[in-house]
Formats: structure tokens, C-alpha cells, sequence
């Protein structure tokens, strides 16, 4: 099984064109858990200005796959998310934090926290998921 640590998980995040594209940044990566952030800017938003549902989707996915990979190794793949939505994300940055609730040999269940941070540093949780992620090593 390949491990990573932060320095190597942030070059898995990199070379990852969508990742790039919104900016995303692996704040935290370490046994069970990782910390996924992205700011809020006004071209990942919808049309009342919230940041849009499918970015935080995307967030709470890679960020539980992350979480998995410190239990599974590098080699893994999301086989199932679901989320739900609380309330409109609004502020400057999403953080997504995910850990992990289980973890076999071949597969693991994460949770992730989606939470919204304004300039003055005030938190609100804005969305819940759970995802599975299967090692294909």
C-alpha cells in the first residue's frame, strides 16, 4: 500500500485539473482525516448568489476520498457520496472537513462537514455528506 503525507497528498491534489480550476487546497491531511478549502468567488456561485451546490458536492467528495486514502493508501476511488444541503454557503472560503468512520482493507465510509467561513472568521455549518471509497490497489 502506498501512503502519502501532506506535502505528496497536495501534489495528488494538484494534478488534478478540476481541483485546480476551483482553486481547492488540501489544508489537512493526516490519519483519518483531511481538510479540504476553496474560496468562495463569484464565478462558483449560482444565480442568487450563493456559492453552487455542485462545488460543495465536489468539495465533500474529494475530501472524503482524501480522509479514506490515509486508511486505504493512495489508490483509491469514491463508489458513493450522498449530501445534504442546510443552508446557503456564503462568506469567503468552504471548508470541507472530512474523517473517516470506517475502515476495512478494500473499502471505507467517511463523513464530511461543509462549512462556510465569512471574512470575520464566524463559521456555519452549510452541508453534511457521507461517502464510501473503495481501494483499487
Amino acid at each position: 500500500m502506498i501512503t502519502l503525507d501532506l506535502a505528496s497528498a497536495r501534489k495528488v491534489l494538484a494534478a488534478q485539473p478540476f481541483s485546480v480550476l476551483v482553486g481547492a487546497r488540501l489544508m489537512a491531511f493526516e490519519p483519518g482525516r483531511a481538510v479540504l478549502a476553496l474560496d468562495i468567488r463569484e464565478d462558483l456561485k449560482q444565480q442568487n448568489g450563493f456559492m453552487h451546490g455542485g462545488v460543495l458536492a465536489y468539495a465533500a467528495d474529494n475530501a472524503i476520498t482524501f480522509a479514506a486514502g490515509t486508511k486505504l493508501g493512495a489508490e483509491v476511488l469514491t463508489s458513493g457520496v450522498t449530501i445534504s444541503y442546510m443552508r446557503p454557503a456564503s462568506g469567503a472560503t468552504l471548508e470541507a472537513e472530512a474523517s473517516v468512520t470506517y475502515a476495512g482493507r478494500r473499502q471505507a465510509v467517511c463523513r464530511c462537514d461543509l462549512v462556510a467561513v465569512s471574512e470575520d472568521g464566524a463559521r456555519s455549518l452549510v452541508a453534511v455528506a457521507q461517502g464510501s471509497v473503495l481501494s483499487v490497489a
